[in-house]
């Protein structure tokens, strides 16, 4: 014990030391890490020695080595033996690239790569006093795939099925598969197949329950390569067969007697395609006023004969579909009283609308001519504006305080401008105040104020107005005389005179 351990000391550092000298060798010699290569291309493979100090170079060989650990030598170069390039897979395909080699830089090439050359290549020196000194390369090798997707045609049914497949084929290195679908269902985990060529073939399925609803549903596969810039994508649609779907559109249960033109119409869904439409009543004999035409029937004239079940059955490559409809005829005065008495309403309504927008225009024509022209008591209007014809109302008070003529309005109409005397004027019966003051018969007629009574009293007021236009004429005027000039210019009860047309005037009152 006291021998091994001061022994077994010395072994233990003499490993470490070993390791160290071995690490520092190895980075001495300087190689790529990795190259990558395609198929038919050319690979250089370089190696070197640059800073060998007192380490003396002897022989450089390169060795290929597969993925399975086996060594091969392929070529080898010694100062005073020259090149020798053993029996390996890249015989006559390996080369050193400068002629004669140099054991400070012994770089091979290797042409027309193949898919089998992948593997690690190393760059291995003997010297001395160090013994073997080595660089390692992995040639990475690379190979596109082939890609493609295909939809698997299935039935419908109640089982998982594949309803599509995805293959990436001959690729370098494996490529990854993925799913993307709106329908339910599960892609499988992808297979990996080694060709002979040492690429790779990568296989993935999707299953599915298959239904006629997930028929023309969109599903797709994307293939992920080192090769490819990006994922390469193969958009889908299911394809699953089932029987015909059937139904029968067109009746809306209001075919009555004389009715006309008619269709029910036979619409089916199917995969493959539907084929044959065949038409058929449940009692099995088809009336003779239907025409049949592949997926529609129709009438031309509803009668009686159509009161019946009819029956449309669709057939294609997997099975049969049908649906019925049972028709009613009805009686034609149902329809036809409806029908009338739609339009009549429709008419009437369009009729009243007219009468209500007529009388809304009629009194709205109405109300904005008499707004422009006035209202004239005879129902004309005059050649001569009516602004020079005023009624007096009163012309005076008594001492009492009364009015002049104890409220008899029947005082003189004046036309034209009338000529009062001084005194008169002194009494407040100059015209034009009154008829400052006093409102014009037609405002108070535009103000509705009179009735149906004094309507009738204006028109005549009118007619008489007339008559004096006719002594007017010859240039007579009418002037007012006091009666007594103790009065004040008042006017007593019996200074008015009746006369036969029924006004009444003033003693007073003289024409000259």
């Amino acid at each position: 014990m006291l021998w091994d351990s001061p022994l077994s000391s010395t072994g233990l550092f003499g490993f470490v030391f070993f390791l160290i000298i071995q690490g520092s060798s190895a980075q001495r010699v300087k190689v790529q890490s990795e190259v990558v290569s395609y198929p038919g291309q050319v690979v250089s493979l370089r190696c070197q020695f640059p800073d060998p100090g007192q380490t003396q170079l002897t022989q450089v060989s390169w060795i290929f080595e597969t993925a399975a650990g086996v060594r091969t030598n392929i070529a080898v170069f010694h100062p005073s033996f020259g090149i020798n390039y053993p029996k390996s897979p890249v015989t006559g395909r390996v080369s050193f690239t400068i002629d004669p080699p140099q054991l400070e830089n012994p770089t091979i090439q290797i042409t027309d790569i193949k898919m089998t050359d992948e593997g690690k290549y190393i760059c291995e020196y003997a010297t001395y006093p160090s013994g073997n000194e080595q660089g390692v390369t992995s040639l990475v090798l690379l190979a596109k795939p082939s890609n493609t997707a295909s939809t698997v045609t299935v039935q419908a049914g109640t089982a998982a099925v594949v309803v599509a497949r995805c293959v990436s084929a001959n690729g370098r290195p494996p490529a990854t598969i993925t799913w993307s679908t709106s329908v339910g269902g599960n892609g499988t985990i992808p297979t990996k197949t080694d060709n002979s060529d040492n690429t790779v073939t990568v296989k993935s399925e999707y299953w599915l329950v298959p239904t006629q609803a997930d028929n023309g549903k969109d599903i797709s596969c994307e293939v992920s390569h080192r090769t490819l810039t990006k994922p390469e994508t193969f958009p889908m649609k299911l394809v699953i067969e089932y029987p015909p779907q059937v139904r029968i559109v067109g009746y809306d249960g209001n075919w009555y007697l004389g009715r006309t033109n008619v269709v029910l119409t036979c619409q089916a869904q199917g995969n493959p395609a539907p084929t044959t439409f065949t038409w058929r009543t449940i009692s099995g004999l088809m009336p003779d006023t239907v025409t049949v035409k592949e997926s529609t029937l129709t009438v031309p004239k509803v009668d009686e004969t159509v009161n019946a079940t009819f029956i449309c059955e669709v057939k294609n490559s997997l099975g049969t579909g049908k649906d019925q409809v049972s028709v009613m005829v009805r009686e034609a005065h149902v329809a036809s009283q409806t029908n009338a008495g739609v339009v009549a309403g429709a008419i009437i309504g369009v009729l009243l609308a007219l009468l209500l927008f007529g009388a809304l225009i009629f009194v709205l024509v109405s109300r904005n001519r008499r707004q422009q022209q006035g209202y004239r008591g005879n129902g004309k209007a005059k050649a001569e504006p009516y602004d020079s014809v005023a009624r007096l109302f009163g012309s005076g008070s008594n001492k009492n305080g009364t009015n002049g003529n104890n409220g008899n309005n029947n005082t003189p109409i004046y036309r034209g401008e009338p000529v009062l005397s001084e005194k008169a004027a002194n009494h407040s019966m100059h015209p034009c105040a009154l008829l400052e003051t006093t409102p014009t018969a037609q405002d108070i007629l535009l103000s509705r104020e009179l009735d149906e009574a004094e309507r009738r009293k204006f028109d005549e007021l009118e007619e008489e107005d007339e008559r004096y236009d006719h002594f007017t004429a010859g240039g007579a005027i009418l002037q007012l005389r006091p009666h007594n000039q103790d009065m004040d210019g008042g006017y007593l009860d019996d200074d008015m005179e009746s006369q036969r047309d029924g006004s009444v005037i003033s003693r007073t009152a003289v024409y000259v």
